[in-house]
């Protein structure tokens, strides 16, 4: 078998070779490269010490001199180089307690997660699969390198990576492996939720990302990542509009969704709040009055222990909270304050999500209306009308030149020319605003 090398890549398997010492490409890239999927990056194993590796090549950065990796430099792209080794004990299920060097390779394969991943290859000795790992990628498999019970011991995050590359590759999960992910489920719990939230966003960027959740529920792991998810587990929605389960309906959004983080992370939780609002008419027809706030003060709680960052939780509690907006027609001044509550950065992930939404309704939902309502958006956006106050031809301190005084009535002020304007965008001029902001003091003095 032939992998096809990069100059870089070659270079450096060349320098390392021809000094004595033995190097490979390993893990995902060899694996990568074999399916035929696009490779992100190259990982590369040797003998070689740190120390070795540091004076062989010109340009380097010791990333991780402690776990026996160097990052080489080259024609601007970086390159990790990692020494063969084996890790201690893992306490912690997390990191091993200390790390040390080896001169197998074998040893080294033996440590790797799963046996797709502890494939080894250089253009002298081909592809070195000692753990069988070929044949599970031709049975499509997840299979663990050895026990599986001690390799999510030792990190416990792995149980996360076994779903996410049977999303990513769509793999079966090998039977014992399936089996000790959820037996050791509450190892997750020793698991930064930095770490699980980088797992998890891949997971949900994944062609169908549905499938994923659903291993996470079966595994009861995500009991550790978003367990409020369960209260939508076969709940009837007892509405006419839905032929689905909560659950069931935000599973098709979600594969409905682009893949897009805020999108899919805006699909996964904008009815998770549903269960939690469900009353029941007198007609037994079920309402979920106000679910959109609830889930998305539901959403804060999860992206927040999730540890993400501010600007993503906002962007998603918005689209959250405003994807049940109506798709009637809407006055050319509520467009407007529309677009200024949504933000014009939200916009199209907010349709993307009503868009999927109401995909995941029925088999024949009509969308049409929101495909209008992006039209009506995009001629406001292109005419340059005005909707918010930054946007008007003066501003606060124009107003205290005025002889308003400074304040939180300036602001009010702003706010209500803004208003004018919305109505009527040909008073967005300088000389207008003056005039109407200066009978707004005239009145004010007046009732003093």
């Amino acid at each position: 078998m032939k992998i096809k090398l990069t100059e870089d890549v070659s270079y450096i398997l060349g320098t390392l070779i021809e000094n004595g010492y033995e190097a490979y490409i390993v893990g995902g890239c060899v694996r990568d490269s074999i399916i035929k999927k696009q490779l992100k990056d190259w990982d590369i194993t040797t003998n070689a010490k740190p120390d070795d590796i540091l004076r062989l090549f010109e340009k380097t950065i010791p990333t991780g001199i402690k776990h026996g990796t160097v990052t080489i430099v080259l024609n601007k792209n970086n390159y990790e180089v990692t020494t063969y080794r084996i890790d201690g004990d893992y306490s912690d299920n997390r990191h091993p307690d200390q790390v040390i060097f080896t001169s197998s390779l074998r040893e080294d394969l033996s440590r790797r997660d799963f046996t797709v991943n502890a494939l080894a290859y250089n253009d002298i000795d081909g592809l070195v699969d000692m753990f069988h790992g070929i044949d599970d990628l031709h049975s499509s498999l997840i299979k663990c390198v050895g026990d599986p019970d001690k390799r999510f011991n030792e990190d416990a995050l792995r149980m996360l990576r076994a779903i996410r590359f049977s999303c990513q590759l769509d793999f079966n999960i090998e039977e014992e492996t399936y089996k000790s992910i959820s037996k050791n489920s509450y190892l997750l719990k020793n698991v930064s939720s930095e770490r699980i939230r980088d797992e998890f966003c891949k997971m949900l960027l994944t062609s169908k990302p549905s499938r994923g959740i659903k291993m996470l529920l079966e595994t009861r792991l995500i009991d550790y990542i978003v367990p409020e998810l369960k209260e939508s587990v076969g709940f009837d929605q007892k509405n006419p509009h839905h032929d689905k389960n909560v659950f069931d309906h935000i599973m098709s959004v979600l594969d409905n969704s682009e893949e897009n983080l805020i999108v899919r992370l805006g699909a996964l939780l904008h009815d998770i709040g549903k269960p939690r609002t469900f009353t029941i008419d007198k007609k037994g027809i079920g309402h979920f009055y106000g679910h959109n706030v609830v889930s998305a003060q539901m959403a804060e709680e999860i992206l927040k222990r999730l540890r993400f960052d501010n600007k993503t939780m906002e962007k998603v509690i918005i689209i959250i909270t405003e994807h049940m907006t109506a798709y009637n027609h809407m006055k050319n001044r509520t467009l407007k304050k529309f677009i200024s509550r949504v933000g014009v950065d939200n916009l199209e992930d907010l349709f993307q999500l009503q868009i999927a939404d109401s995909k995941g309704h029925k088999k024949d939902a009509d969308f049409s209306p929101i495909i209008r309502r992006r039209e009506e958006v995009k001629k406001i956006l292109e005419s340059g009308e005005p909707f918010t106050v930054s946007q008007l031809k003066i501003n606060g301190n124009d107003l205290i030149a005025l002889g308003f005084k400074p304040g939180k009535y300036i602001g009010t002020i702003l706010n209500e020319l803004l208003e004018k304007v919305m109505e009527k965008p040909e008073l967005n001029n300088r000389d207008s605003l003056l005039k109407i902001a200066a009978d707004e003091l005239k009145k004010g003095n007046e009732h003093e």
